[in-house]
């Protein structure tokens, strides 16, 4: 939600974001909405969405493994992290997850992939690993599948939401 209590939906079968402002029913299309694909007008198998305080929707889009910016009013995003291939160098993002952006444009994503959380500053084209990337099996450096993250009002951050595998043996 926004300031103005306008809620954002990501419809991962429609390759889109929604904003519902209150009182609305139908929304309207803030990201995406012109099917799957890679252009910079469409989204595919879109997960988190961040609003900053300009309404600006940042968008992981996991299935072209970057994440997007669309400025409000925008009929186009711009790609502020990953360069849509698949890999573990520090220009490669693949399979975005959860995304924050904090007041000067940084960029924090969840690799789910590599088990890291990135940072990206506004306008680089590679970004830095700040938590994990060290492999997924138990050690207190390393992430399993991260999925989620949040900072606190102060810029610190609180948590970070990991996928843990649960086996069985019989």
């Amino acid at each position: 939600m926004d300031e103005n209590g306008s809620l954002y939906v990501v419809d991962n079968g429609k390759d889109e974001v929604r904003r519902y402002r209150r009182g609305e029913s139908q929304g309207i299309v803030v990201a995406g909405g012109n099917g799957s694909g890679n252009r910079l007008d469409q989204l595919s198998c879109p997960q988190y969405v961040f609003v900053d305080r300009d309404h600006s929707v940042y968008v992981s889009d996991l299935g072209n493994d970057r994440v997007m910016k669309w400025v409000e009013g925008a009929k186009q995003g711009i790609v502020v992290a990953g360069d849509q291939e698949e890999g573990n160098d520090l220009t490669r993002l693949p399979c975005p997850e959860g995304v924050v952006v904090d007041q000067l444009g940084t960029v924090y994503v969840a690799d789910a992939v590599n088990g890291r959380i990135m940072r990206w500053p506004k306008g680089v084209t590679k970004g830095s690993v700040i938590v994990g990337g060290n492999g997924g099996e138990g050690q207190s450096n390393q992430l399993n599948v991260p999925i989620g993250l949040s900072f606190d009002r102060h810029g610190n951050m609180s948590s970070i939401t990991e996928i843990i595998e649960y086996k069985m043996s019989i």
